[in-house]
């Protein structure tokens, strides 16, 4: 674990003392060989935990979201590049610095084998998050949306830190693996069942659980393009990942409350679906669609199941890397047209044909197009639901139509249509931008043929 954080760490010096021609070429760089070192962790291992050290420990479930951590950090300082054009040096470094300094802590959030720990670095990735949405975002609004962001995540996350006090005063440890030994303390009393609500609401805000999701879209409309993908593709999947982990917590007894939340999750998935069609903000779209996919992650890891686990964890893998493609060819359309509404950045595709393969793409993986890894994702989850319950079919059968259709519509609306009168000149495709693009396909291009690597089961 070290031999990555101290590198990581080390990124923060490079940051701020490289001279400024070579600024995004070293930290690029050098992410990018800390992200090529972290895919050792992806080696499947037959012990519960490997690399373990008394706090952190790495094991099937958190290996696949720590590597997906390393591999975004160099993807981030790419998008960012044109944004921070014009900005001086000193505000570059700031920018590049708070990405960097959201690593260890994510890291440390996935690896850790201690709950409080866990708590700490959960909460800790919010503060330069926050920086980046209120300092770099586009429009006022990002105040706004920095409170939301600020409030929803450290309300819910309260009841989480006074149940961890409370399970370490039941149990006199708050350390993953010996609680997993221990038989399950929370049964059917009033207290267990308030204690395992707040267990999970502060992984169904940061989910984000429809009904608790209306910080997301605000905070993706404002955040500038690194915030985004960050957003997107790491602080979601901390709720993901947070859910699977207090679950085996809490034991079966616990089930009354699987009812709500998996209708939440999955009428979310429907409505959601349903809000991204009449959108006419594109970040707003895909942020909406993120939403809707994580749905069906909280229902899968409400349920327990090796099946149900095993598509969340594929599904978590899966969207990270689309939903942070998708922004970041949002923000190409940004940058040119200065835009994000749908009606005037239409008809783009003949003015950029290579740009419009990478949507092509993006989007077909979005829709879970065969053989896909989100495919594979989608009809694991489906048939862990249908054997938990027979009717689930009804609403998953939509939700996936829903997706298909705004997906399309995205396509259509950015890519065909007659082009605005407005637009006369746009800048050409740089090769910066092809290679942040293919950087988050080829990935997801390779794991179709090894899905078991980011499966969470041994293979």
């Amino acid at each position: 674990m070290l031999k990555i954080i101290a590198p990581t760490l080390m990124l923060i010096p490079t940051a701020l003392l490289s001279p400024k021609k070579f600024l995004w070429t070293n930290t690029t760089m050098y992410s990018l060989l800390i992200a090529t070192l972290s895919l050792q962790w992806l080696l499947p291992s037959h012990y519960p935990h490997k690399n373990m050290t008394p706090w952190t420990g790495i094991d099937q479930i958190s290996s696949p979201l720590l590597v997906l951590s390393c591999w975004l950090l160099p993807l981030m300082i790419l998008a960012s590049q044109n944004h921070l054009q014009h900005e001086p040096t000193a505000r570059k470094r700031i920018f590049i610095t708070a990405l960097i300094t959201i690593q260890p802590f994510i890291l440390l959030a996935f690896a850790s084998t201690e709950l409080m720990l866990f708590y700490i670095s959960f909460e800790a990735t919010l503060i330069p998050t926050l920086i980046l949405i209120t300092r770099w975002g586009n429009q006022p609004e990002r105040l706004s949306a920095g409170i939301y962001l600020l409030f929803y995540t450290l309300i819910s996350s309260l009841p989480l830190l006074v149940v961890m006090l409370y399970l370490h005063m039941q149990i006199g440890t708050l350390h993953l693996t010996i609680l997993k030994l221990t038989h399950p303390v929370l049964n059917n009393s009033w207290t267990d069942l308030l204690s395992s609500l707040a267990l999970l609401t502060a992984f169904m805000v940061k989910a984000p659980l429809y009904g608790l999701h209306l910080w997301l879209p605000k905070a993706h409309v404002e955040a500038p393009i690194a915030g985004s993908m960050l957003l997107a593709a790491l602080l979601l999947k901390l709720g993901g990942y947070g859910i699977m982990r207090v679950t085996l917590l809490m034991g079966p007894p616990s089930n009354y409350l699987h009812y709500p939340f998996i209708t939440l999750a999955l009428w979310g998935a429907l409505m959601t679906s349903s809000i991204c069609l009449r959108q006419t903000d594109l970040k707003s779209l895909i942020a909406y669609s993120s939403v809707s996919h994580m749905g069906l992650v909280i229902a899968a890891s409400m349920i327990q199941t090796h099946w149900a686990f095993s598509g969340a964890m594929i599904l978590m893998i899966s969207h990270g890397l689309t939903s942070s493609m998708l922004f970041c060819l949002a923000n190409t359309n940004y940058e040119r047209t200065h835009s994000r509404i749908l009606l005037l950045t239409r008809g783009l595709q003949p003015l950029l044909p290579l740009m419009a393969t990478w949507w092509l793409l993006a989007n077909l993986t979005n829709m879970a197009l065969p053989p896909t890894t989100n495919l594979m994702a989608e009809l694991t989850i489906m048939i862990a639901l249908f054997n938990w319950s027979t009717p689930t079919i009804i609403l998953t059968g939509i939700a996936t139509l829903l997706t298909a259709s705004y997906t399309l519509f995205m396509l259509l609306m950015t890519q065909r249509g007659t082009l605005p009168t407005h637009i006369t000149s746009i800048q050409n495709s740089t090769t910066r931008e092809h290679l942040l693009m293919s950087l988050h396909i080829l990935p997801m291009l390779l794991l179709i043929l090894k899905p078991d690597l980011i499966s969470g089961t041994l293979s």
